[in-house]
């Protein structure tokens, strides 16, 4: 008897072994999922950045920052595409001067994929008015290109939902140069 339950000890043990090993597996691998899980963002360079001739320094920071690029399209957006990408600010006071800006030269659009994706590149990019990111954030790219408020070099998703419809603005839609946006290469 006593041999017995020294077996069910050990077979029992072996069980809860197993089983323990199970859920620290589980755990682990739902960490991993966690670290592998990525987020793509929308980031626009603005007219003032690609005259500025700040593509390149700012496509090196994205890169040196672990983001990818996934996609990227450079276009000299129209009226109609502005007015309807920055539909949520239309009755706000600076949107005419918005419409102007955003059309008066080329942007480069780009997908940007990396864990956190969104937080990061808004962190990269700093505060919305470059000259408050000139002081508080003076390594940020609004601070290397932007001039003030409006004319601030860079746009970049808000929000996970913001990323999602801004993404598939400018990757699905046809404008009316007739240029279909849905790149695969770089």
């Amino acid at each position: 008897m006593l041999m017995n339950l020294r077996c069910g000890l050990c077979f029992g043990d072996a069980v809860i072994i197993s089983l323990l090993a199970s859920v620290a597996a589980l755990s682990h691998r739902s960490l991993a999922n966690v670290e592998l899980e990525t987020e793509r963002t929308l980031a626009i360079v603005k007219p003032d950045g690609v005259f500025g001739n700040y593509t390149s320094s700012i496509r090196k920071i994205i890169l040196d920052s672990g983001f990818s690029i996934q996609r990227e399209a450079t276009l000299h957006l129209d009226e109609d595409s502005v007015r309807s990408f920055y539909a949520e600010h239309s009755t706000k006071s600076f949107f005419p001067n918005l419409v102007k800006y955003m059309t008066s030269g080329p942007v480069l659009i780009m997908v940007l994929q990396k864990a956190n994706a969104i937080a990061d590149w808004r962190t990269l990019i700093g505060p919305t008015d470059a000259r408050k990111a000139k002081s508080t954030h003076p390594d940020s790219i609004r601070a290397m290109c932007g001039e003030d408020l409006e004319r601030n070099c860079v746009h970049g998703s808000d929000s996970y939902e913001s990323a999602a419809r801004e993404i598939s603005f400018f990757f699905t839609q046809t404008f009316s140069e007739g240029t279909i946006l849905k790149h695969d290469e770089l």
